[in-house]
């Protein structure tokens, strides 16, 4: 059994709403406190938590606060903010605070996803990037307690949900930028992240919640197939007119039981004015373009005119691509999408050989390579083909001996 964690980000996500999701669902403040003290600055904030309402729901809420003895003088005033510091002296803080190793490593990676997207944003190597509000205290408390709450758990695998974009403007330390914040934004793109718009027009998502979830997730949509143990509920600081609630679904996954889990896109169109010689044109393109599956089917349509459902299923990124072919080529007027998932079987190709020539054999697997079982054995269909051709045999018994051939030796017979 394999225990995966997945974080519902209704309204975004923030390293705040993580540890009060964290703490919410068992992981001790008192730990956190004590490991965090490896750090070296916990003279520079005080780490509590509560619990508060959230539109009727009862949810834990983190506070990291900064202690004003830490905080500087700029232009005659006081600034309640903590140094800010480079990437180099926030990665030698983490090396050096003796934390549980997979802590530090997925600390260290998300700090350095964060520095990626900062310096893509200023045109600054990421060592030189000068961080302001991610490279303060707050942040790496944030960051380094939401590893250290995932460690604790003993989470194996951490998936994320479709992120809403929010909208307005937000004062940074470059002055008023909009949101989403060019940082979010470019970390967004690393992963291309699915968005969507909740209508709530405020700062939803905040840098260190984005490095959070694109450094650590293994992917993002709607929840895997899981057995569902307990849920941890962490609490923004705003009010809105949603919950402000980060949810976190703990649960276990068998893996014998279930394959590979994927998401696809899928194009749907109905058409009923094309000729249909036009057809195997579009096939031929999507299939090229890179998607993973074409195919048709009759119906009837409005003004009982026969028509077909022309689907297209792709991998997310061609999706614009198969989009634009369908424009061209059809006459449809629109297109429909949904994104899915699908549950693949391992794939392996192997070769044999007849006493007509080669011929490729797709195997589809499931399970790790001490349980691997085989599940189907198919020849390829074009490898088959050619062969029934350039030796004028059936191609049915090109297939069968190509099938004989694997057995024999694979299995004891």
């Amino acid at each position: 059994m394999k225990k995966i964690a997945y974080f519902e980000c209704q309204t975004g996500i923030a390293g705040d709403m993580c540890l009060g999701a964290l703490v919410d669902a068992g992981v001790p403040l008192e730990y956190l406190v004590d490991k965090l003290k490896g750090l070296g600055i916990e003279q520079e904030y005080r780490l509590w938590s509560q619990k508060l309402h959230r539109n009727g729901q009862i949810a834990t809420k983190v506070h990291v606060d900064v202690l004003a003895e830490h905080s500087h003088e700029h232009d005659g005033h006081h600034h309640h903010h903590p140094p800010a510091r480079h990437l180099p002296e926030i990665e030698k803080l983490i090396e050096s605070a003796l934390l549980p190793p997979r802590t530090q490593e997925w600390s260290l990676k998300v700090f350095r996803q964060l520095a990626i997207a900062e310096g893509t944003v200023h045109g600054t190597p990421p060592e030189k990037v000068h961080f302001h509000e991610v490279g303060a205290t707050d942040a790496i408390v944030d960051i380094v307690g939401t590893c250290l709450g995932l460690d604790w758990l003993g989470i194996d695998e951490l998936y994320c949900s479709a992120m809403p974009i929010g909208g307005g403007t937000v004062k940074a330390a470059h002055g008023r930028l909009p949101v989403p914040v060019p940082a979010v934004m470019r970390l967004w793109e690393t992963r291309k992240v699915p968005l969507y718009s909740n209508g709530i027009d405020k700062e939803l998502v905040t840098p260190t919640g984005a490095a959070i979830a694109v450094a650590l997730a293994t992917r993002f949509g709607s929840p895997p197939a899981m057995s569902l143990e307990r849920i941890g509920l962490g609490a923004g600081s705003q009010d809105l007119p949603l919950p402000n609630i980060l949810r976190l679904w703990l649960g276990q996954i068998n893996e014998q039981s279930i394959s590979n889990q994927e998401t696809i896109s899928v194009l749907e169109t109905q058409i009923d004015d094309l000729n249909p010689q036009a057809i195997g044109y579009v096939f031929e393109a999507l299939l090229k373009a890179g998607a993973l599956d074409v195919f048709t089917q009759a119906i009837g349509m409005k003004k009982s005119r026969p028509g077909i459902l022309l689907t297209v299923i792709c991998p997310p990124e061609q999706t614009s691509v198969c989009e634009a072919i369908l424009f061209r080529e059809t006459t449809t007027l629109g297109i429909r999408h949904l994104t899915q998932q699908r549950s693949v079987l391992g794939r392996e190709i192997h070769q044999v050989e007849t006493i007509f020539g080669t011929v490729r054999i797709k195997v589809a697997t499931q399970g790790q390579a001490e349980t691997k079982t085989i599940l189907n054995v198919q020849p390829e269909y074009e490898d088959c083909a050619e062969l029934a051709r350039k030796c004028d045999r059936p191609w049915r018994v090109i297939h069968q001996m190509a099938l004989e051939a694997w057995y024999s030796q694979n299995y004891e017979l």
